[in-house]
């Protein structure tokens, strides 16, 4: 076994952590200088050095460096809040992808069917695949002729993906589900060329019954107010006369996309929100802190009835929305109190180790109301909670109510509020359902918003606030009769941050997509 000079790795590896320090410090000497009045940075990060040193001199076997320090900054990032990370290539390229809303392959959700096979379950409308005939529950037995058996989704999905202007050649078994079993399945030998495909942030948009339309965005991208537009324009087509924006499941997404949404529904320079970051070396504003305000004229004219639907998932840039269209007056908030992350993170690429990025958390996010909701949340107007059983099994019912026919898939089965048939095993949509109720009560917003719509103060605050009314309530003390407000944001610069707000959190039943 050749022999390792572990003290030349140890140097190397301490030289990356300084390195790395440097990084998150933004390299700046200043910010160095400030934090060595009041701690020595070098003597505190000694004992890294100690530990590093102990696992090469005595760690069993050889030691894949590399792997030692993607994994010490994945626990350094893991150190500093739930929501900063370290993003090793892959991550980073989804992440872009996923925020982007789009990305270059040739637009097929895939799964495996019960004997393993991998199945096509969607071929996104208009996607390279659709378009070359490929179809729901064709069985890809080969992917530019390597046998598919065997093959997890993400090796095939592997496969798939590509640069636009490429193709990938599909090895097709395609059968008649009513055909008898006997009956062998057509083979079929499909080009499909790669292309720029867009991911879909619309869930679900229909027009229910009394005329109300219902629309579930899963999370927010680039595209997602522009979808939303379009949407809302073909369900005022159809002659809609209130609207439900369902937000629940929804883990949030960019941060502009939040004001892209919120301009549907407000007025021209309308505050959506804004945000503050940690202030400088000399004590200043930081110079990315920012207000964002509506820039355009809405779609649903003012006084058009809105409902939002939120539950404990709905995080992040969904609760921008939610809490900037409650403080305004242009929707209703019913459901329950919200994930509470009122936090911004901002994507840093690293030299080294390349093609990776740390996502750090550098603003806190205020709403209109003056306060950050981080590990708070927003309370509802109506509360109106359901069980995780519940949650569950309403999921499985919406997502077997269009796994038999893909087609379906944007009108889902939310109960007696949507168009299919009612049993004994049928899953209400209790949220769905009263927020229907509710915009059939009256066509008048102003009185359904008195009628309704709490104060402010009593729906968003900030976590501090939030404790000591509950101890004050605790003890039997009167609480405050308003919460303590953050300032405003003390600069605003008009541009964007750099990559804004990209949480993502499990939660909603979605289909991979290559």
């Amino acid at each position: 076994m050749p022999k390792r000079n572990s003290k030349s790795e140890f140097v190397s590896l301490l030289g990356f952590l300084l390195i790395a320090l440097l990084v998150l410090t933004n390299g700046f000497a200043a910010r160095i200088s400030a934090e060595e009045k009041t701690v020595d940075v070098y003597r505190e990060i000694e004992p890294i050095g100690v530990v590093l040193d102990t696992i090469l001199r005595e760690y069993v076997r050889e030691v894949d460096m590399p792997k030692v320090v993607q994994g010490a900054l994945i626990g350094m990032m893991g150190s500093l809040d739930r929501n900063s990370s370290f993003l090793t290539k892959d991550d980073l390229e989804a992440m872009r992808e996923d925020t982007k809303g789009e990305f270059e392959g040739i637009g097929v959700s895939i799964q495996p069917d019960s004997d393993g096979n991998i199945m096509v379950f969607h071929p996104l409308p208009g996607s390279p695949a659709a378009d070359a005939g490929i179809k729901p529950f064709d069985r890809i037995m080969a992917i530019d002729g390597k046998s598919t058996k065997g093959m997890t989704t993400a090796d095939a999905a592997n496969l798939i993906k590509g640069p636009r202007g490429t193709t990938v050649e599909l090895t097709i078994n395609r059968k008649d589900r009513s055909a008898p079993p006997d009956v062998k399945p057509e083979v079929l030998t499909l080009k499909v060329a790669r292309a720029k495909v867009p991911l879909e942030s619309i869930k679900e948009g229909v027009l229910l019954k009394s005329g109300i339309g219902y629309v579930r965005v899963s999370d927010f991208k680039d595209t997602t107010g522009r979808d939303l537009g379009k949407k809302l324009q073909e369900l005022l087509g159809e002659g809609m006369k209130a609207f439900v924006l369902d937000l629940r499941w929804n883990p949030g997404g960019l941060l502009t996309a939040s004001k892209d949404t919120c301009e549907l529904f407000l007025p021209k320079s309308s505050l959506v929100t804004y945000t503050k970051g940690r202030k400088t070396a000399e004590g200043s504003a930081n110079h990315e802190d920012l207000r964002l305000l509506t820039e355009k004229g809405p779609v649903l004219p003012e006084g058009f009835p809105i409902v939002i639907l939120v539950n404990r998932n709905t995080a992040s840039s969904a609760e921008i929305v939610t809490g900037c269209l409650q403080f305004h007056e242009r929707a209703i908030v019913l459901g329950e109190k919200t994930f509470g992350k009122g936090s911004v993170q901002t994507i840093i690429p690293m030299k080294t180790p390349v093609n990776t990025a740390l996502r750090l958390t550098t603003a806190l996010y205020y709403t209109p109301a003056d306060v950050t909701i981080d590990h708070q949340g927003i309370l509802p107007d109506i509360e109106l909670p359901m069980t995780q059983e519940q949650e569950e099994s309403l999921a499985k019912q919406m997502f077997e109510s269009f796994k038999e026919n893909p087609e379906t898939q944007y009108r889902q089965n939310h109960g007696s509020m949507t168009d299919f048939p009612v049993t004994d095993k049928t899953v209400e949509d209790l949220q769905l359902k009263r927020a229907v109720e509710l915009l059939s009560e009256d066509e008048v917003w102003a009185n359904l918003v008195k009628k309704y719509h709490r104060d402010v103060h009593e729906t968003q605050m900030n976590a501090e606030t939030a404790k000591a009314q509950q101890a004050a309530a605790a003890s039997s003390e009167p609480a405050p009769e308003k919460p303590q407000q953050a300032a405003p944001a003390e600069k605003a610069p008009t541009d964007a941050p750099k990559d804004g707000d990209t949480e993502k959190k499990d939660g909603d039943f979605k289909e991979p997509v290559w």
